[in-house]
Parts: structure tokens; C-alpha cells; sequence
């Protein structure tokens, strides 16, 4: 079944509240989430008027446990 996800400009994003990771660490790899909606979005913190990616709550979660098992370590290699 595909779950048809809404747009990310129909998001309220002045409200969402957004947290940064703590690994972005200035260098211009500025990551944020938050949460609106039952969904979690994925942004960039140095271009916020760039829309974010929009998740399943599910679809976070199989992402955060494949990264915490190394299965995405591939992209330190590009």
C-alpha cells in the first residue's frame, strides 16, 4: 500500500519546532527535524526556506535503525 504523503509546502513550518543535530557542527552540513502533523520532516537548517523531505513516522524510524546498524555507512565512501 502506498500512503500518499502531503505536500511539504502545505506544512505550517514557522510553527514546526525544529532541532539541529549536534554533528552539523558549522561546516555547512546542517541537518534539522521536526515534527507537524504526524509527520516527520527533515530539513536544511542553513536554507530554511527550502522546502523539507517529509516522512512517515515508520519510514524515520526504519531509516534512524538501519543508520544506528551501519547498513547506510556506504555514503562515507562517496
Amino acid at each position: 500500500m502506498t500512503v500518499v504523503k502531503p505536500d511539504p509546502s502545505s506544512f505550517d513550518l514557522e510553527s514546526v519546532e525544529w532541532t539541529v543535530s549536534s554533528h552539523s557542527g558549522g561546516s555547512g552540513n546542517c541537518v534539522r527535524v521536526g515534527v507537524q502533523g504526524g509527520y516527520v520532516l527533515v530539513g536544511d537548517s542553513q536554507n530554511p526556506d527550502r522546502l523539507p523531505h517529509v516522512y512517515t513516522p515508520s519510514e524515520a524510524k526504519a531509516w534512524l535503525e538501519g543508520a544506528k546498524d551501519g547498513e547506510f555507512d556506504f555514503v562515507f565512501n562517496l
